[in-house]
């Protein structure tokens, strides 16, 4: 059968054959469940180093620039002292619809703004700038931040439950009861892999990237912690009242410094994160090409 003769709704894929997997509309979506099937399993394995990254952030919140600044070492022992190895992975419920959510959204709007950018450079002759490559990861990064916010915002809760008192825990069994400066350079590093054919090569790239995008995002992860965190006070007010607000009184009274408490904690779980994404997002794109 010619490719003219194929039924409506499919595709002709190698051999003649009919292919749905090659269909217009399955390769417009391909892009969004393959980043977010990606980022899933990667958030599966760094869990553990996120919850760790977020006791960290709340340790000491209120008390200023006298606290005490517990390891990561020492907060993954006192959260399996308190409660068992499992506690570990508190919150992941939250954190794979985040991943669903956000990875999804971030992923597939960046592969289909960067195939139209590319595209129209073709046409023009000359190659992708740093620019257009920055803007189609700020677009898909806002955009994905906006619809994972939710998740993300549960993750936070679910997460810091445990550094509460026994009597005001509100011990969240799932995500239902709890209720952007790196892609461009994971993308840049993942061109280098591939330019060069050298695993080692690409480790180290990622390596880069992920040290100047935790360097550049901590004190904005910080402060979005903070705030997700938050709960009203006796006089029913919260502690902040937004992000400019949990700055100033962060660096006022806990220091410049608290920003970047956790770094390497926040970088161990940064840089794997999105290699790991970029590894098995690539994986699925081979098996689905």
């Amino acid at each position: 059968m010619s490719a003219a003769a194929a039924a409506p709704g499919r595709s002709v894929g190698r051999g003649g054959k009919s292919d749905i997997l090659h269909h217009p509309i399955t390769r417009s979506v391909l892009p969004f469940l393959n980043g977010g099937a990606a980022g899933m399993i990667a958030t599966s394995v760094i869990q553990p180093v996120d919850m760790v990254k977020v006791r960290i952030q709340l340790a000491g919140e209120g008390v200023g620039k006298a606290a005490i600044r517990p390891s990561a070492f020492k907060v993954a022992g006192d959260i399996i002292k308190q409660g068992k190895f499992l506690d570990l992975y508190s919150g992941l419920s939250a954190g794979l619809l985040r991943q669903a959510v956000y990875t999804t959204a971030r992923m597939g709007f960046f592969t289909t703004f960067m195939n139209k950018i590319t595209a129209r450079a073709k046409t023009e002759g000359r190659p992708v700038t740093f620019g257009e490559r920055t803007m189609a990861a700020l677009s898909a990064g806002g955009l994905g931040a906006i619809l994972g916010n939710p998740a993300d915002l549960a993750l936070i809760r679910m997460q810091s439950d445990g550094m509460r008192p026994l009597a005001e825990r509100k011990n969240y069994t799932s995500l239902w009861h709890s209720t952007l400066v790196n892609w461009p350079s994971i993308r840049k590093a993942k061109l280098d892999l591939q330019r060069s054919r050298h695993l080692i090569l690409g480790i180290a790239a990622s390596a880069v990237a992920g040290f100047f995008a935790s360097f550049f995002s901590l004190p904005f992860d910080f402060v979005k912690t903070r705030l997700q965190k938050q709960t009203k006070g006796p006089d029913g007010k919260l502690p902040y009242k937004g992000s400019l607000d949990c700055a100033m009184k962060v660096a006022k009274e806990e220091g410049l410094l608290r920003f970047y408490r956790g770094f390497g904690t926040y970088y161990v779980r940064i840089a794997p994160h999105a290699m790991l994404t970029v590894l098995f997002a690539d994986w699925f794109l081979k098996l689905t090409g």
